[in-house]
């Protein structure tokens, strides 16, 4: 990601914190919430300089066609990233009940809603990686976009990014 800044590009690599344990001690440590892919803007046509890059396999998209990562999807990554909410990656859901965070830092955030080990999470996906993310919820906090009446458990979709290695 730094050889691409460093040429100029504007990247995102999200990460989050987790404690991981040898034999000797235990340690928080970040590690990438999309393991293998940085975000990357750049003009499809100007791609040569990101390629050429050492690490970077390929651009995403679909087949041998790019496809360029929902805005929308990359704003609520950084926004949930920025939050400082305890974040974790999350298996790819595509479908369930789609809700709003209506109270906090997380505030506008819209996603699917599930509970994992007792705790309500809301799970932000990047449809074309097919990779999510879930952020720790209060269950007070979410509104149905669905039915407003009612209030259910369920998963979120949102992103886009350059392969690398390393």
């Amino acid at each position: 990601m730094t050889q691409l800044e460093t040429q100029g590009f504007d990247c995102f690599l999200p990460k989050y914190k987790s404690v991981r344990e040898w034999s000797d001690r235990k340690k928080e440590v970040e590690q990438p919430l999309f393991p293998g892919y940085v975000f990357c803007r750049f003009e499809y046509s100007q791609r040569r300089p990101i390629v050429v890059t050492p690490g970077v396999l390929q651009v995403v998209g679909c087949g041998r066609t790019p496809m360029p990562v929902e805005q929308r999807e990359i704003e609520a990554i950084q926004f949930a990233i920025a939050s400082e909410v305890p974040t974790q990656p999350w298996p790819y859901l595509a479908i369930g009940e789609r809700v709003r965070i209506h109270t906090g830092k997380l505030s506008g955030l819209e996603g699917i809603l599930v509970n994992f080990k007792g705790n309500h999470r809301v799970v932000l996906s990047v449809s074309l990686l097919q990779r999510s993310v879930a952020l720790e919820v209060d269950l007070a906090w979410v509104t149905s976009l669905e039915k407003r009446s009612e209030m259910k458990v369920q998963p979120i979709t949102t992103g886009a990014r350059v392969r690398v290695t390393g």
